[in-house]
């Protein structure tokens, strides 16, 4: 046997047409008033609703062209790293300082809120200017 050759055991009922006189009365079965007693009523999705209360305007409004560096303290930095070392973002994101953002490497700015008395190689992260002063003074370099 093969699905071509297989045949249900009832046959096919026809579907009842509603609406058209006989003895289904008025109404026909679809209640009274109201837009699902309509012919080809549609309901609008809940998500129709949300956009149509959005005001229109022309251009895109919500992107955001920079992105908001991940700020550390010199202090953290004083606390997780020996003098002499190199800080990048890849090393900050390792030892738990910063954490990634939109799974890529984000960018960093240190500040310079407290005081450092280690001698620190800073790359490829921004600086604040009081940052960049007490760690060229602790006798480290930013490139």
């Amino acid at each position: 046997m093969q699905l071509h050759q297989l045949k249900p055991k009832t046959k096919n009922k026809p579907r009842k047409r509603i609406g058209r006189g006989g003895k289904r009365g008025t109404t026909s079965g679809r209640g009274t008033k109201g837009q699902k007693s309509r012919t080809g009523h549609k309901i609008r999705p809940a998500l129709r609703e949300f956009l149509k209360k959005i005001p229109k305007q022309r251009g895109i409004k919500n992107i955001v062209l920079s992105k908001k560096p991940q700020v550390v303290d010199i202090k953290k930095l004083e606390a997780h790293f020996e003098s002499g070392e190199k800080i990048t973002p890849q090393l900050l994101l390792e030892k738990g300082l910063i954490k990634k953002a939109t799974g890529q490497l984000p960018v960093v700015k240190l500040l310079g809120n407290s005081d450092l008395n280690k001698k620190l190689l800073v790359e490829n992260c921004q600086i604040s200017v009081s940052a960049k002063e007490k760690i060229e003074k602790a006798g480290g370099s930013i490139k």
